[in-house]
């Protein structure tokens, strides 16, 4: 049986880029665009969980009641991953165990942030730009978030985009045990930190990832001053996504970013 299973996938066209070669020697997988049906107000990257692919969640975004939102879904290297006894596996870094506390895999973590921060780089600048994801796709986006908010990655790149949007479904927070730390290190990362809209979502019986660890990003993050945070739980839910969560997303999503664009004719 593949360790890489459906457990670990969400819900979720076409446009396939090149494989971009990461420092660790692993390769990026596939890319796939979801063009807007209307007006082009803000980009979204899309990041998908453990064994999955971006394909599966371009999809999804098809359907979704968001013309106005250019998705980018890439697909996270295939690598060995600890959590799976050294499987190779789908993953945005290595994992150890899908908590705050595991150890956490720094050269994964900003290879996969520069990767994604470079899928926006090219963007119009009068776009607002946004990353979320499912299980580690989650994790990663928080990763960003924090990279956002300290100007720099952690091996010391200076971050090269403004997000106006982080959502998380499904997933934790990495690095929690060092963010103090890192918070102290930068003068306007606390001012950066109250003003960034973040939708974190989980599962109250998520079998992946603990309902306590979306719980414990929370309180984490509020107490080293992310002001704008909305969390939603949902009763029963293990780790998937349904329609009631999505539909979540789409109104979060519209409210925050000031989506106003119709579907064109065209």
């Amino acid at each position: 049986m593949n360790p890489c299973g459906d457990e670990f996938r969400g819900s979720g066209s076409e446009d396939i880029e090149e494989a971009t070669p990461m420092t660790t020697n692993l390769e990026f997988g596939g890319t796939h665009v979801v063009r807007p049906k209307g007006k082009h107000q803000a980009t979204l990257v899309w990041l998908h969980g453990m064994g999955d692919k971006g394909l599966s969640w371009s999809q999804l975004f098809e359907t979704l009641p968001l013309p106005n939102i250019k998705w980018i879904c890439p697909t996270a290297p295939t690598r060995p991953v600890a959590l799976l006894g050294g499987f190779p596996c789908t993953s945005w870094f290595d994992v150890e165990d899908m908590s705050q506390s595991a150890p956490d895999d720094l050269e994964g973590l900003d290879a996969s942030a520069a990767h994604i921060a470079n899928l926006l780089s090219s963007e119009p600048s009068d776009i607002k730009l946004g990353i979320g994801g499912f299980n580690v796709g989650a994790a990663i986006s928080l990763y960003s978030m924090i990279c956002q908010v300290l100007g720099r990655y952690r091996n010391g790149n200076p971050y090269p985009i403004y997000l106006s949007v982080v959502v998380g479904l499904s997933g934790w927070l990495p690095c929690s045990s060092s963010l103090k730390t890192w918070m102290e290190e930068s003068q306007e990362a606390q001012q950066r930190a109250a003003s960034l809209p973040i939708l974190l979502c989980h599962g109250s019986a998520d079998e992946v990832v603990a309902h306590d660890h979306g719980e414990k990003a929370v309180e984490t993050l509020t107490s080293l001053g992310f002001q704008n945070i909305t969390f939603r739980s949902y009763d029963g839910l293990g780790h998937y996504t349904i329609p009631e969560e999505t539909e979540e997303v789409c109104k979060w999503l519209t409210t925050v970013l000031e989506l106003e664009g119709t579907p064109s004719d065209s």
